[in-house]
């Protein structure tokens, strides 16, 4: 079997709480199409203390939200207005643009809440870098759960384990959450051609490896991995087919032109995105 590649995140600090992010990285790119992970938290935030991420531009991709813990709520300049909880998915495909702006809901601002969850980037095929923007709840009621050997499994999105999520994807890919109880173990198959394991709160051993706390393991192609978790853990497994060809990356921006970026940039700069209603904020194009 070829080596397990383990990626260490990089730590930022918001000011209350940390982001790990774990792609993109110079040793690791991407997994499957997914071009970007961002771990936040967990973190206590106290009342009158909220998540604010103003409005922004996204083109090229899809954005995912997960929770294990806390609420956000999304809006975007389609007119959706969507609060996410533990369990539920927020996917928005952006398309050729979309605005959007997550925070913490009123009611959880105002009592303080628990803060703890996933984000990732999808990228989407060349052949649909391009289409209509929109935005799709999933309750974590509509998705797919099992266990197997004591694992609860979730299917996030995509196919795995002979089950299939109701999320629409443009690519073939697979994004499971799963909670491994003490001595747990679970065999991840090689039905994908690039597959990714991170470990949320607990170290684990994949494929004889030791995976230490907030890193990411990236599988070798084409053999059965074995994952097993010494205590009980929350873990992240993703992939899919690998992407068509490379993508550039540049702030909210994904794209496999550099043109296409450069025009994303002046279009921002220049305001010709449509707001989001209610909002009056937006963040401003970075000056790199």
């Amino acid at each position: 079997m070829d080596a397990i590649l383990i990626v260490e995140p990089k730590v930022h600090d918001l000011g209350g709480f940390s982001v790990r992010r774990v792609l993109p990285q110079l040793r690791a790119r991407r997994v499957g199409p997914f071009v970007f992970f961002d771990h936040m938290g967990p973190a206590r935030l106290t009342p009158g203390q909220g998540m604010d991420v103003r409005p922004h531009p996204h083109i090229g991709l899809s954005t995912v939200t997960y929770l294990f813990e806390g609420a956000i709520e999304h809006r975007d300049n389609l007119g959706n207005v969507q609060v996410i909880r533990p369990g539920d998915v927020n996917w928005m495909t952006a398309g050729r643009g979309i605005v959007h702006s997550e925070r913490m809901p009123a009611a959880e601002r105002a009592t303080g809440q628990a803060l703890h969850g996933i984000q990732t980037w999808v990228a989407l095929p060349r052949r649909d870098e391009e289409v209509a923007p929109e935005f799709h709840h999933h309750p974590a009621a509509s998705l797919p759960v099992w266990e197997s050997n004591g694992v609860r499994l979730r299917l996030v999105a995509g196919e795995a384990f002979g089950f299939r999520s109701p999320v629409h994807t443009f690519s073939r890919l697979f994004y499971v959450a799963a909670e491994f109880p003490a001595g747990g173990s679970l065999v991840v198959p090689a039905e994908h051609r690039e597959r990714a394991v991170y470990a949320t709160d607990a170290a684990l051993g994949v494929g004889g490896v030791e995976l230490a706390v907030a890193h990411m393991a990236m599988l070798p192609a084409g053999t059965d991995v074995e994952i097993r978790a010494a205590q009980p853990a929350r873990v992240i497994l993703c992939g899919g087919d690998p992407l068509d060809g490379d993508r550039h990356l540049w702030w909210n921006f994904v794209s496999s032109s550099r043109e296409r970026i450069e025009k994303a940039k002046a279009d921002w700069a220049a305001m010709h995105y449509p707001p989001v209603p209610g909002e009056t904020e937006f963040i401003p194009l970075p000056q790199y």
